[in-house]
């Protein structure tokens, strides 16, 4: 093995040397990502994950993935350019681009199938004009907060609601989510006057 390797001009041991520890490292990122590890802790994290407000996952081209990516890809590319005959100049240009390829390819990959994922936030305006039924006693004319059982998201929930409502709504009444507060709060309407 050690006489496969000392063959090797310089130039051609820099792109064996990519290749294989990139191969591997890369290797291993796939199987942990396959297996359900989180492969974020083996990096650190990507430059732009978690920000305060944000809504989903954005387009991430500089990651540790895709650098991984990059440089198994620059380095098999170039070793194929260099047993082709290439010379070193056509060999480093086509090993850039085939890496920055692998990494626009592997971006677009994980924001897509980050898009697929439920944030699983509860979002109070889909219970907007849903029709639930009162779990705890809602005060007339908002006087007091009560729950109401409804489905948002495809999930029943108890909430607290007010009603504008002249009568109190008590447990088994029919409501319907006419609004929601500022700070969530569901204001319902009796269904059946």
């Amino acid at each position: 093995m050690e006489e496969w390797f000392t063959a090797f001009t310089l130039f051609e041991k820099i792109y064996w040397s990519i290749a294989l520890i990139s191969s591997v490292i890369f290797v291993i990122l796939l199987i942990m990502t396959l297996l359900g590890g989180d492969a974020e802790d083996f990096d650190g994290g990507d430059v732009d994950a978690d920000i305060d407000g944000d809504t989903g996952i954005g387009f991430q081209f500089l990651s540790f993935k895709n650098l991984m990516g990059f440089l198994t890809i620059f380095g098999w590319s170039g070793i194929a350019c260099l047993d082709g005959g290439l010379s070193k100049f056509l060999t480093v240009l086509i090993s850039v681009i085939c890496g920055l390829l692998m990494m626009f390819i592997m971006a677009t990959l994980f924001y897509y199938l980050g898009k697929l994922q439920s944030s699983g936030t509860l979002k109070l305006k889909n219970a907007l004009n849903q029709v639930g039924e009162v779990y705890l006693t809602i005060g007339a004319n908002r006087s007091s907060i009560g729950k109401v059982s409804v489905t948002v998201q495809g999930t029943l929930r108890e909430l607290e609601a007010l009603t504008d409502e002249e009568n109190n709504l008590v447990l088994g009444n029919v409501v319907r989510v006419k609004n929601v507060t500022d700070n969530g709060i569901l204001i319902v309407e009796l269904l059946n006057k």
